[in-house]
């Protein structure tokens, strides 16, 4: 309904989807010229007695402005007002029955009645009103002109052009409210969807951190005794080691101070060491307590810490979506290191083309024994996968979660282990 778009005035209806509805407007402001330009001759000159090249005039003044009225109801409106008063005041100079109406005769009311609908679905408010007090004055002023006395016939001009800008009015603002909550909602979600990808990665960054802070804390430790652990270093050597400590130091002041930005003030116990594979037959089992069954395939392999914890993340929110989505369904958690020439899901190349072992992630649950309160999560709906695809794109994996044919769940992510693909 906006009124002009880049300049350039816009039809009523252009926004609608469907084609004919953008050409409706254009068809009854067709019909309404067509049928009421030879009606309104014909009445003023049969019916009122007016000159036929007055009528004429009046008519085309009257009715063409119609089809202005779709891109221009505003403009249109000055025009037809105008002729329409015109009319009225061309009227009194003719000697007519007074069973007819005046001043402004049915065809006019039509078209009137039509534009002033127009003028509703395209204005706003305060210029709906100020049309609305020019047609009532208008209507008023000539009453007292009456050739035959007024009544309240004469006052349908009024009425019933209020009555359409009211309508038309209506419709516009409803129209308005419908599409300003729709682009809310789309906001809102896509606001949820940042802030929930922004609190996983400052989430994430707390975590790599504290991994990060423990390597460093190692290297200062060793570099400061080695002098003491290693007798026969040279003195240059023992410089290097001190430079080393000393860097290390310095580098691990910086971290801690950056983690004092990305820590919160609910965010408790995260000083202890983070969770990794080895974690990750606690979670099975507290999650088997709660109700549902779990089958869990460890692994034993060696795996970056970083890897280790996104796992561990993933996992521990898979089993959190089985909980609460699919409560006592049974559920199955695997963990494989796979390798391009041998991989155990079907002999896939990883991602990219790239060689290098990697860690599968694989959770999948069955429909759980009652219908849900809820539906399971859509893959690339839920909140919970937006974290999940955040840690694993961090790390260059993959991820692949959707529901499964027989009403399960199933989430599957490959994690590089190699540190070029890592890095």
């Amino acid at each position: 309904m906006t009124p002009v778009e880049e300049g350039r005035p816009r039809a009523l209806l252009a926004g609608a989807s469907r084609r004919w509805v953008r050409m409706l407007p254009w068809a009854v402001a067709f019909v309404l010229c067509v049928v009421l330009l030879p009606t309104t001759i014909v009445v003023l000159t049969a019916d009122y007695g007016l000159n036929g090249g007055v009528a004429s005039a009046l008519a085309v003044a009257q009715s063409a402005p119609l089809l202005l009225a779709v891109v221009r109801p505003l403009h249109a409106w000055y025009v037809v007002f105008a002729a329409d008063v015109a009319g009225a005041l061309a009227l009194l100079g003719v000697d007519f029955e007074q069973r007819l109406l005046w001043p402004f005769p049915p065809m006019e009311l039509v078209g009137y009645v039509a534009l002033c609908l127009a003028l509703g679905l395209r204005e706003r408010r305060r210029t709906l009103v100020l049309v609305w007090l020019a047609t009532a004055g208008a209507n008023v002023g000539l009453g007292f002109a009456a050739p035959h006395g007024s009544g309240a016939k004469e006052l349908l001009f009024t009425i019933l052009g209020g009555v359409a800008l009211l309508l038309g009015g209506v419709l516009r603002e409803r129209s308005e409210v419908q599409r300003r909550l729709v682009e809310q909602e789309t906001i809102s979600e896509a606001e949820r969807g940042r802030r929930t990808l922004l609190e996983e990665r400052a989430r994430i960054a707390r975590e790599l951190h504290d991994v990060v802070a423990h390597h460093m804390s190692v290297i200062t430790v060793q570099a400061d005794t080695a002098e003491y652990r290693l007798a026969t270093l040279p003195p240059d050597v023992r410089e290097e080691f001190t430079s080393i400590a000393a860097t290390a130091r310095e580098s691990l002041g910086e971290m801690r101070r950056l983690l004092g930005v990305l820590r919160n003030e609910e965010a408790h116990g995260e000083l202890a060491p983070q969770p990794g594979l080895a974690q990750i037959g606690q979670l099975v089992e507290a999650t088997a307590r709660t109700g549902g069954p779990v089958d869990f395939t460890p692994c034993d392999a060696e795996v970056p810490e970083a890897v280790g914890l996104s796992a561990y993340r993933i996992v521990q929110e898979a089993l959190a979506n089985v909980v609460r989505h699919a409560p006592g369904a049974a559920t199955h958690v695997s963990l494989s290191v796979s390798r391009p020439a041998d991989d155990g899901h079907g002999g896939e190349q990883p991602a990219g083309g790239r060689g290098g072992e990697r860690l599968t992630v694989l959770v999948v649950n069955d429909p759980p024994p009652e219908p849900p309160a809820g539906p399971l999560e859509v893959g690339g709906t839920g909140h919970g996968l937006v974290g999940m695809r955040e840690r694993v794109r961090l790390v260059g994996g993959t991820l692949d979660a959707g529901p499964l044919p027989d009403g399960g769940f199933r989430i599957a992510a490959q994690l590089p282990l190699t540190e070029e693909e890592l890095t």
